[in-house]
């Protein structure tokens, strides 16, 4: 079995023990921290770590030239497949039409939704692998993608369809989410829709095992509490778990209902109260907030250190999207986490990876240095500090990527 040892590490940062699967409240500020270590890789795993003095012998060697390593970063919200930007929608904010006005133009979901429809499956997945490798390119290594723009039984399968292939040929870890609940899709009533939700596609998505996660957009003007219960009971009946968009633009109830089916996350949370702080106490539920959809839509940034401090964890995400964040480059997300939300560079870390891959069910397999993870890890370019990275958040920063120990991206 060949060996690979990464040597003359500055610091290896975001170390846990085994079996710690999310961080929470206090522990937020904490991640195990080596400094002058080498980092140990057989068969795509994390084999052992430790300081330079007692590195062994190995098959082959990367010098990380005293940068840091990093576990990979694990974006738990996307909607990377799509078809064509919304870019005419961008003038439209700049203009001053908000979200909500676009969508209640026909714009927004449905016109993203009309671009999927005259897209063929190959072209999709095309288009998609591109925003994939772009991501890996960005130090991303385990990805949660949703449906959503296809809106009628048989575009949703084509979504689920390129989620699959992209699973099959990307090298990153990829997770795939029903979200045929992202709006109404055209011709049908509000009711109609949720019916066919429910009694034709996810069957038919269950059948296929197309999706690992059924979630629901569970806000004003979208789809109610009443809907997301519905729809989410006959997920569960088809094995699929729950995941809920909650409280992008309004105080929803997307918490509550997501909390009582055991949902894995509730994402987004802009416009959160204390009342969803405490209904998610003592849950196995992970809050999740998206910076990037605050920055580009001008909308509240999620409450994060008033989570921690009640005690709880905190998932960051990219929401890469057409029309509310139009960029996975996590980096940037942990920027805004602690320029706009404050939190301290290891906070977001966290947040960035255990507490997202736990958000995609993946925190037994990736997003902390530990014995016996793949060895999805960043290495950077020489630094002084975790600091650095949101601190010049545009300067390089990045000398390689690996995923199970394999190199996918290099700079100079």
């Amino acid at each position: 079995m060949a060996t690979i040892c990464i040597k003359n590490i500055g610091e290896i940062i975001g170390i846990v023990p085994q079996g710690v699967r999310r961080k929470e409240g206090a522990e937020m500020n904490e991640t195990g921290i080596m400094h002058d270590a080498y980092l140990l890789i057989e068969d795509g795993r994390i084999a052992a770590f430790g300081l330079m003095t007692e590195m062994p012998q190995a098959d082959e060697y990367i010098d990380a030239e005293r940068g840091l390593v990093l576990p990979s970063f694990c974006d738990s919200h996307t909607h990377i497949v799509y078809s064509k930007a919304r870019h005419n929608e961008f003038l439209d904010k700049i203009n001053g039409l908000t979200y909500e006005q676009i969508a209640a133009n026909g714009g927004g979901i449905l016109n993203s939704a009309d671009y999927l429809h005259n897209t063929s499956e190959d072209d999709l997945y095309e288009q998609s692998m591109k925003r994939v490798n772009e991501m890996i390119g960005k130090g991303t290594g385990a990805i949660e993608i949703k449906s959503g723009y296809g809106l009628n039984t048989e575009d949703e399968m084509k979504m689920l369809r390129v989620i699959r292939r992209i699973k099959e040929t990307s090298p990153a870890i990829i997770k795939s989410t029903f979200l045929g609940a992202h709006a109404v899709g055209r011709g049908y009533t509000h009711e109609q829709y949720v019916r066919l939700v429910c009694e034709e596609m996810i069957p038919r998505v269950a059948a296929e095992q197309l999706a690992d996660y059924v979630d629901v957009f569970c806000d004003e003007g979208f789809f109610t509490v009443e809907d997301t219960d519905s729809i989410l009971t006959q997920g569960a009946k088809y094995g699929l778990k729950a995941k809920i968009h909650a409280n992008e633009l309004a105080v929803s109830g997307g918490v509550q209902v997501g909390v009582k089916h055991g949902a894995l996350s509730v994402d987004h949370l802009e416009k959160t109260t204390d009342v969803e702080i405490e209904a998610l106490r003592g849950t196995t539920t992970m809050p999740t907030m998206l910076p990037g959809s605050s920055f580009f839509l001008g909308l509240p940034y999620g409450r994060a250190k008033d989570y921690i401090k009640a005690g709880l964890g905190v998932a960051l995400a990219s929401d890469y999207n057409p029309g509310s964040s139009p960029s996975g480059d996590m980096r940037f997300v942990m920027a805004l986490a602690c320029i706009q939300m404050k939190l301290t560079p290891i906070q977001a870390l966290n947040a960035l990876t255990l507490n997202s891959a736990y958000a995609m069910d993946l925190s037994d397999e990736v997003g902390s240095i530990t014995i016996g993870k793949r060895a999805n890890l960043i290495i950077t370019h020489p630094m002084q500090s975790l600091a650095i990275i949101p601190y010049q958040y545009q300067s390089p920063w990045m000398h390689y990527h690996l995923l199970s120990g394999v190199p996918c991206s290099q700079t100079t």
